[in-house]
């Protein structure tokens, strides 16, 4: 649905050719929803049964330009006021392979953890350099401003995004470890309760033998 709406939003500002939506998209988002053209082509075929685009003229033999309705806009209008809904959440490899380990025996639960620690803190770290960059090419004269801050937001929520992985993978060893401290410390307690009852038991049968003899 975001590619649906995304190729709108840049289709108000001007009618565009298939080819030229892909690269603005990608040129907005810094290429990290990378789309082919196939997928261009088929929402845009989507949005024209839902009258939502049209032809327009000035297109050539080998490429159709097109351009928002009016019908597109209040579409649009109406995106851009409604929140987007985290009330379904997508699946998640990460959450998915986790509550998977704690349940598989001979698994190594906090080495997936810290394995995966290692990887988000790398990936943060090359956001926040990318970050950097594009901060300063926002500070070059010349530069499209409006790009560049699509651009950062989008890197900044992926910055976001991997410090609160980070944050979540950190409560998930503690949990780990909390959770076998308290095993361990359960373990004699329950030792200490099968003693009595199997010094009673070596009693009885004490006494039994005595009663025989």
């Amino acid at each position: 649905m975001s590619i649906r709406y995304g190729l709108l939003a840049l289709l108000e500002s001007g009618p565009r050719y298939g080819s030229q939506l892909r690269a603005e998209f990608e040129s907005r988002t810094g290429a990290t929803w990378p789309l082919n053209i196939g997928q261009v082509y088929t929402t845009l075929g989507r949005l024209e049964r839902d009258g939502l685009i049209g032809p327009e003229g000035g297109g050539d033999a080998k490429q159709q330009l097109y351009a928002i309705t009016e019908a597109g806009r209040r579409e649009l209008g109406a995106w851009f006021a409604r929140p987007v809904d985290r009330s379904q959440p997508s699946r998640d490899e990460l959450a998915i392979k986790l509550a998977m380990a704690v349940g598989s025996p001979g698994v190594d639960v906090r080495g997936i953890i810290q394995g995966q620690r290692r990887h988000t803190l790398k990936v943060m770290q090359d956001y926040t350099r990318l970050k950097a960059r594009a901060l300063a090419a926002a500070q070059e004269p010349g530069g499209d401003a409006g790009q560049d801050i699509a651009w950062l937001l989008v890197l900044e929520q992926l910055i976001f995004h991997a410090e609160a992985e980070a944050r979540w993978l950190d409560h998930c060893e503690a949990r780990l470890v909390r959770l076998a401290a308290e095993r361990r410390a359960a373990a004699p307690t329950a030792a200490t309760r099968a003693v009595p009852a199997e010094a009673q038991e070596s009693r009885d049968s004490f006494a039994e033998r005595g009663a025989a003899s």
